[in-house]
């Protein structure tokens, strides 16, 4: 039986029982109802994953998925294909965004090679987990075969089960990848049936032949591809990339041991897609961090149905919104533990 099936059949429903309590605990704390928002949603929430009434989400980590991309080649960016190679570095040295903002929310980085163009140095602190050098061309052909694919997703779930294996019990997912909002868009053009101009941005930064080329092209590996938009692993293997079936994997792979999942932006979101169009219940484990600025950030999200928690315009990437949100999350959890009842006060309502 294979790692993926595996996963797929441990994820259930939430405790809907521990949710009732937790849903009675927050109505009768001192405060007026609803009073903290969507505190108040993520405490229930919390609750429903884990079965405990008071969430522990201390131990975090952000699992960042780096992979190169053969439709590079058609000039859909401006940016070196190098950059991949040596921001995976930076990494592991702590000197990027999401370490940066990782510092402030006490969140471990863990970067794993999923399929970078190119071998990095054993001593580099990087998880070498390569599938292969870069997705191949999908504006000639399908990025990967359906074994890589499934290859891809599970390195996702292994990384999510040895870091929750380690005390994690908050995960982010991440991503690094000159080039992947092409494929990005790719899934949420069939997926959501939107023609790619409506939802092609610069990503990273746009290539000479602007956004219609790079809508262009997009439009093009989905008419030679054909991904079945019933079959999340067809469409990853077809327009996807690596790095997304890594992040569809981390998720399956939280969900599976009811470990919440911070969803970080639009790459992410895309890879959320993929993971609930595999296991539908995977959903419930996730937690949307942020509203990211890409065009097709909105669609993905409202396509997702899981409303972001953080608007602040960023579209960085890297787990960098996932990261922020970690605070948040850990509000939620004190709220529901430490603040008093009107009940232990001695008041009535």
């Amino acid at each position: 039986m294979s790692l993926l099936y595996e996963t797929i059949k441990k994820i259930e429903n939430l405790d809907q029982e521990m949710m009732e309590k937790a849903r009675v605990r927050v109505d009768n704390l001192i405060k007026p109802p609803k009073s903290l928002g969507r505190l108040e949603d993520i405490a229930i929430q919390l609750a429903g994953m884990t079965g405990d009434l008071y969430p522990k989400v201390h131990n975090k980590a952000i699992i960042v998925m780096a992979a190169d991309h053969g439709v590079y080649k058609e000039g859909i960016t401006c940016n070196p294909q190098e950059v991949t190679f040596a921001q995976t570095m930076f990494f592991a040295k702590g000197l990027t965004g999401v370490c940066a903002v990782g510092n402030v929310s006490g969140a471990e980085i863990v970067p794993v090679d999923i399929g970078i163009k190119g071998d990095l140095p054993a001593d580099a602190g990087v998880i070498i987990k390569k599938i292969k050098h870069g997705t191949d061309n999908i504006a000639e052909g399908p990025a990967m075969t359906r074994k890589e694919a499934i290859s891809a997703i599970e390195v996702g779930i292994e990384i999510a089960n040895d870091q929750i294996g380690k005390g994690v019990n908050l995960l982010g997912t991440g991503e690094m990848g000159i080039g992947n909002t092409t494929p990005s868009t790719a899934i949420l053009s069939v997926l959501g049936n939107i023609d790619p101009i409506e939802i092609t941005g610069t990503g990273a930064g746009i290539g000479k032949g602007g956004i219609e080329h790079k809508a262009a092209v997009i439009r093009k590996a989905i008419e030679i591809n054909e991904p079945n938009r019933t079959d999340g692993i067809d469409i990853l293997a077809k327009i996807g990339g690596l790095e997304i079936g890594g992040m569809a994997g981390v998720m399956l792979g939280a969900a599976a041991n009811r470990i919440p999942v911070v969803v970080d932006g639009y790459i992410s979101t895309i890879a959320a897609l993929i993971a609930v169009l595999i296991e539908p219940k995977s959903k419930k484990y996730f937690i949307a961090s942020h509203a990211s600025r890409e065009p097709g950030g909105q669609k993905a999200s409202e396509l997702l149905g899981i409303k972001p928690i953080i608007y602040m315009d960023l579209c960085l990437g890297e787990g960098s919104g996932a990261a922020l949100a970690f605070p948040i999350i850990e509000a939620a959890c004190s709220m529901i533990k430490n603040m008093a009842t009107f009940e232990d006060v001695g008041m009535k309502i």
